[in-house]
């Protein structure tokens, strides 16, 4: 569930078909804004705080500038009540796994249905490389998230290129998915974030408006997200009670780096702790 795991461990990539980043690949600013259609969407200011709450019930008392909760479980009418609090309110869905708990759950062809996602019973790996087959679908769970009134979008699973989906998915083939997401969203008037996929993050710089990653402090990748921060994008950092680390040990690091960092359990439930802020 939710791309708690780590997806560039070792030992998960599968064989790629071609160079693992093409010599077309781009990087740079960010498109003009004519190629996403709305350019309205909110964009989150560097160091903006933050809660991300995946399990319920919801906490809507913590005193943060941005939540990140779930599609399904919350209405319009949660997302209007953080507004009035002066919240900013990000929408998740996965968009490279099939989970099926979810309601539109038969929506998805089984063709585009590969392996089991390790560790998270009840879900399975998307071919990403059919995106007119998941098009119809991504695109309503899009359009949810911008009736129920979210100001950006949160797409988990976008690195199936580097795990056993049992689809021959290539860095292209991710890159071809990703940046049709950002599209999409943008298309809405929601921003997008780029969910960890720490190897395309200079790629994907130019159309995705902010980063969230998982575990980059404990596993030493972070610094492959500092073009966002240098940039002007955020960097959203969460790392997890159960591998032993501490504010101690991420924070001053993060606070360096302009990440904005917290610390929670895997489950995703409401407890958090932040980082100090700065002086």
């Amino acid at each position: 569930m939710n791309g708690m795991l780590a997806c560039n461990l070792s030992g998960e990539a599968e064989p790629m078909a071609g160079p693992q980043r093409p010599a077309s690949s781009q990087s740079g600013t960010r498109p003009p804004a004519a190629a996403f259609g709305d350019d309205t969407a909110w964009r989150p200011a560097l160091n903006t705080t933050w809660q991300w709450q995946l399990s319920p019930p919801l906490d809507v008392s913590i005193d943060v500038d941005m939540y990140d909760i779930d599609l399904f479980d919350n209405e319009a009418s949660v997302v209007a009540g953080l507004h009035a609090q002066g919240r900013k309110v990000v929408c998740y869905i996965s968009v490279g796994s099939w989970e099926d708990w979810r309601p539109d759950k038969e929506k998805f062809p089984d063709e585009v249905i590969g392996n089991n996602y390790d560790g998270w019973p009840g879900e399975k790996w998307l071919d990403i490389r059919q995106i007119e087959l998941l098009a119809p679908i991504m695109q309503a769970r899009m359009d949810m998230c911008q009736a129920k009134g979210f100001d950006g979008i949160e797409p988990d699973n976008i690195d199936g290129y580097t795990n056993k989906t049992g689809f021959s998915l290539t860095y292209q083939d991710q890159l071809n998915y990703n940046r049709w997401l950002a599209e999409e969203a943008h298309q809405r008037g929601l921003s997008i974030g780029l969910k960890n996929d720490d190897e395309q993050a200079r790629d994907l710089l130019p159309y995705f408006d902010w980063a969230l990653t998982e575990d980059c402090f404990d596993q030493g990748w972070c610094e492959e997200m500092r073009p966002f921060i240098s940039a002007g994008k955020a960097v959203f950092a969460a790392e997890y009670t159960g591998t032993g680390i501490s504010l101690d040990e991420f924070c001053p690091q993060a606070q360096v780096m302009g990440f904005s960092a917290i610390l929670k359990n895997r489950d995703l439930d409401a407890w958090r702790e932040g980082c100090p802020a700065l002086p």
